[in-house]
């Protein structure tokens, strides 16, 4: 069993219905941990419920280069980012090694203006990651992890269990991880998705962290994304993980500087 969990919620700041199904997963115990989209239309108001007790530095940021607007403007120029309409439309493929200095710029702008866009809103980030995982696509990881460590805060890797992961795959996102544990510092040792937790691939040791797309099924359970319909996120984790520690990302900052 891993020695601590991390159950994150992604897309915090959706939708208004997202908040309220993030924040019942909060008060149920069984999420630890949520990260926010701060272009997104519900945003404020994830930022407000972020400073109930439940939540209060458990909320980290859901850095977005995939859907909606972005925050600042020099992105827009950028046609492998955005539309000619103003709109989030990435075309970088998955391994994407460089960037132009004007891209690297803009996604640096974008970064710092998602960030600030929550600090203006009362909320101080506890982690990042990214919205459809842009972050693992190398050069992009590596600006986060840059930033990451300027501000002090975790970064999630990218997903490292599961079966579907082919030799070609593990070697990248070995190499990935590793470069982005470098830059930012303080990260879990595993990702997983409840999929993947499902078939039994819990590690042994270290953090673990759940990536969770959680759903309402009615009264107080709750489904999740990757797995079927009907399907209960609550009794998977109490049955894998049940009697593992859960915590959140501010918790491997303090163990980081403590060390």
């Amino acid at each position: 069993m891993p020695s601590q969990v991390i159950v994150n919620a992604d897309d915090f700041g959706l939708s208004a219905h997202t908040n309220a199904v993030i924040l019942h997963a909060f008060q149920a115990g069984l999420i630890s941990s949520a990260t926010a989209m701060a272009n997104m239309p519900a945003f404020a108001t994830a930022c407000m419920l972020a400073q109930q007790p439940a939540l209060k530095g458990r909320v980290g940021l859901h850095f977005n280069l995939t859907y909606g607007r972005p925050l600042s403007q020099a992105i827009l120029a950028e046609p492998r980012f955005c539309t000619p309409h103003g709109e989030f439309d990435l075309r970088l493929k998955q391994r994407t090694l460089r960037l132009s200095r004007r891209e690297r710029a803009a996604v640096e702008t974008e970064l710092e203006a998602q960030w600030k866009r929550c600090l203006d809103n009362g909320l101080m980030p506890s982690h990042l990651d990214s919205h459809q995982h842009v972050h693992n696509i190398w050069p992009v990881g590596v600006i986060v992890a840059r930033f990451a460590r300027t501000q002090g805060v975790p970064i999630r890797l990218a997903r490292n269990v599961g079966h579907n992961i082919g030799p070609a795959k593990r070697v990248f996102k070995t190499l990935l991880n590793r470069r982005l544990r470098q830059l930012a510092g303080s990260t879990a040792d595993f990702v997983c998705t409840p999929a993947d937790l499902k078939a039994g691939l819990a590690p042994a040791h270290g953090v673990l962290e759940v990536v969770a797309h959680p759903s309402a099924l009615g009264g107080h359970d709750f489904g999740d994304a990757y797995l079927a319909s009907g399907e209960s996120l609550l009794a998977l984790v109490e049955q894998r993980l049940g009697q593992v520690p859960r915590v959140g990302y501010a918790s491997l900052g303090m163990q980081e500087e403590m060390s």
